[in-house]
């Protein structure tokens, strides 16, 4: 059966109902993931806040393949890159100034029992 999903809060319902038919707990996905249950359990809560990476990984491991499709009201208003009207290219003296503010003086860095602390609370997946 297909979903749509138009929106991201669509996301977490569709995900919770997966996992739920695929008769998986949130600890067993977590230990499919290689991450803590806490890990998962917040990824699921909020999916809209997930890397697009950590996305495909939850959904391969529920089975799930991802497919986009285009909606008959919006197909004629694609602008596909060779059709694009070309313009042409600007003079530098046509471009607009823009007031780009200064980069912000660089912070210390974090001393290595600091970063050690940081690495442990991240988990990589």
């Amino acid at each position: 059966m297909d979903y749509p999903v138009k929106t991201l809060s669509q996301l977490r319902p569709i995900l919770l109902g997966f996992r739920k038919a695929g008769g998986l707990t949130q600890a067993a996905m977590a230990a499919h993931l290689g991450v803590t249950q806490q890990t998962y359990a917040q990824l699921e809560a909020n999916p809209a806040a997930v890397s697009v990476e950590r996305l495909f990984k939850v959904l391969r491991v529920l089975g799930v393949d991802l497919m986009l499709t285009q909606t008959a009201e919006d197909a004629g208003n694609v602008v596909y890159p060779q059709d694009a009207p070309s313009k042409p290219a600007l003079a530098e003296e046509h471009m607009p100034e823009y007031n780009v503010p200064k980069p912000a003086a660089r912070k210390k860095s974090p001393t290595p029992a600091k970063r050690a602390s940081v690495a442990k609370k991240r988990e990589n997946w």
